[in-house]
């Protein structure tokens, strides 16, 4: 199977969970919106992460009145059983960057595992820039 990446905003692949207990009542299908919101909501709890920073087409919802909860964020189907995330972050400044993206990668795999069930084979963190977090209240 070609491995499928995917804009959460933009696309409605479900995602498959098989559990052995539920299948006498039918299939569980997860949206990528959902596993986008459980990454979001994770990344936010990271102390050092200012924002995720999403792309052209998130803007642009922003600016039509859309709040995305999954803006910054892209689902990627690595399989029939595995999934990658992709988050674009901006940073605190004056913060140890390694350590952030490995506490980000960490929390935010543990979170969608333990809340779908589903095996997450990576989550990629590209860093879009650094921000004074007071940067961003003058600014708003």
């Amino acid at each position: 199977m070609k491995d499928e990446a995917v804009n959460s905003v933009e696309d409605a692949m479900e995602l498959t969970v098989n559990e052995p207990s539920g299948s006498e009542y039918g299939q569980i299908f997860i949206n990528n919106s959902v596993i986008a919101v459980i990454a979001h909501e994770t990344a936010k709890k990271v102390p050092g992460v200012v924002e995720l920073q999403g792309s052209l087409a998130d803007d642009l919802a922003g600016i039509i009145g859309k709040k995305s909860k999954d803006k910054g964020i892209r689902i990627e189907k690595a399989g029939e059983e595995l999934i990658a995330i992709d988050l674009a972050v901006v940073l605190e400044f004056g913060i140890r960057i390694p350590e952030i993206c490995v506490q980000l990668q960490t929390e935010v795999k543990q979170a969608v595992e333990e809340m779908t069930g589903k095996h997450v084979s990576a989550v990629n963190v590209v860093v879009q820039g650094i921000r004074n977090p007071a940067e961003k209240k003058s600014e708003e």
